[in-house]
């Protein structure tokens, strides 16, 4: 288990999680919105997510079930979180905002299917 912090470009925000796999679970998503985010995340336990600095210039943004809740800073606009829609005991933190992450240096990362979430699947 590894705790990092993470903040916005500003500086306004900053929180810090539990990351259960390190940056290992860093991965990209295919879903309508992630697509048009582009920002990797990696897999933090929503239980452990704080945030240290800046609650109140926090932004929300959800659709569709409302299960997946994105986190924005008012101020520069970066994306810093969201609570997964498929589980959401766990939350995905933008991998370039995480203190010493250098996405660059991941290389290739793997991608979720979000366009075929179960969710979305007729039952």
């Amino acid at each position: 288990m590894t705790t990092r912090t993470a903040s916005c470009h500003c500086g306004a925000v900053e929180i810090e999680a539990d990351f259960p796999q390190g940056l290992a679970s860093a991965a990209r998503c295919n879903c309508s919105f992630c697509k048009r985010r582009g920002a990797a995340a990696v897999t933090a336990r929503t239980s452990s997510l704080h945030v240290l600095k800046g609650a109140e210039n926090l932004s929300l943004y959800t659709w569709g079930t409302g299960t997946a809740k994105h986190h924005f800073c008012k101020t520069c606009g970066i994306y810093i979180y969201h609570q997964r829609r498929l589980d959401p005991a766990e939350c995905g933190v933008n991998l370039g905002c995480i203190e010493g992450a250098d996405p660059q240096a991941m290389g290739d990362l793997p991608w979720h299917d979000g366009i075929n979430h179960p969710s979305d699947q007729p039952t």
